[in-house]
């Protein structure tokens, strides 16, 4: 063989390696675009579930806030609505004792069943009288205004209540006023 012909094949060995060159190059600039590409999808996407996330918190916080408000404003509600027929029933009885035909008896009867709708109304709510005449005296529920001597009594049982207390939910509100013998 000739000088030309081992040479003719490097050339051409060459010039198909210059060709494969641009080719190779190419091919990690394109994925390294695509790989770009696909990253800054992705960062948009995020962005916008970050977006999201953020006007769903936005609007809970204001959900919550109106809720609250609500709450706030409508907790007596069940409260003012127990309270309304005592008050129709104390205006019915004003209105009956200024009649000519009244008479102490039926004003006195309309104020215990009034007194009895109130306590009735108000202990669905939670609230319970402490009336503890007779009972043995109780530091948490009771408190001493004096202490009496009574024939027949044990010590520290309570002889008269003063006023009455009140507890609401288990907790005392008002401790009744007791009187206690000695």
């Amino acid at each position: 063989m000739s000088n030309e012909e081992i040479e003719k094949p490097e050339d051409t060995q060459e010039a198909v390696n210059d060709a494969e060159e641009p080719q190779a190059q190419a091919e990690p600039e394109q994925d390294s675009e695509k790989l770009l590409e696909d990253a800054r999808n992705k960062a948009d996407e995020h962005w916008n579930e970050l977006l999201l996330a953020r006007a769903d918190l936005e609007n809970m916080r204001r959900r919550h806030a109106r809720d609250l408000e609500n709450a706030h404003k409508h907790s007596l509600d069940k409260f003012v609505n127990e309270l309304l027929p005592i008050c129709d029933s104390l205006e019915l009885g004003l209105s009956a004792a200024h009649k000519d035909e009244a008479t102490l008896e039926t004003v006195r009867e309309g104020m215990d069943m009034t007194l009895k709708m109130l306590l009735g109304n108000i202990g669905k709510l939670g609230l319970e009288q402490i009336n503890p005449e007779g009972e043995t005296f109780d530091p948490e529920l009771h408190q001493a205004v004096s202490m009496q001597p009574a024939e027949g009594t044990e010590a520290n049982t309570v002889i008269s209540v003063m006023q009455k207390g009140y507890s609401f939910n288990g907790r005392v509100i008002r401790p009744a006023m007791v009187v206690v013998a000695q």
